[in-house]
């Protein structure tokens, strides 16, 4: 009956194991158009929740998993709150490592994004095309992969939370 037992707690153990609990992508994260059509990064991470690793990866198009040519990635752990700034001009004090031209460049695939790993852990990623973030009206969001009003954005991220 142990053996029996034994088997039985294996088996499971291996179908979790098999099953990939890792972490969920979630909308939290959005390109806002500024009024003077400056494109902005909007971070809605769930309630008090920290997050790390922000990035801005940019890829020409047709490259797949090739290298990122533009962008800026950060180590930085702990972050907290709701945050918005300048797409290519991230925080000073996350000391971000720029790569390659800091403005969006045309023909250009970009992601967005940061994760919290710990509890319910989630990736908060969007991604964007330089041709969708430069038909963006102002004041409105690009998430989830379409465009939509501030509240709309704050509603799907409360959602998803």
């Amino acid at each position: 009956m142990r053996h029996t037992g034994a088997v039985a707690a294996g088996i499971a153990g291996g179908m979790l194991l098999l099953s990939g609990c890792g972490a969920v992508d979630l909308p939290l994260a959005g390109v806002r158009a500024a009024p003077d059509g400056t494109p902005y990064a909007v971070f809605r991470p769930c309630g008090d929740d920290t997050y790390r690793g922000p990035h801005l990866d940019g890829r020409p198009r047709g490259a797949g998993d090739g290298p990122v040519t533009t962008g800026w990635d950060t180590d930085r752990r702990g972050l907290r709150g709701d945050t918005a700034f300048p797409l290519f001009a991230p925080p000073a004090r996350w000391r971000a490592r720029h790569r390659g031209a800091a403005r969006p460049l045309p023909r250009h695939t970009y992601e967005l994004g940061f994760g919290h790993y710990g509890g319910d852990s989630y990736n908060a990623t969007v991604t964007f095309t330089t041709e969708q973030i430069a038909r963006l009206e102002p004041g409105r969001v690009w998430a989830d992969g379409r465009a939509m009003s501030p509240g709309a954005f704050e509603r799907l991220a409360a959602d998803a939370c």
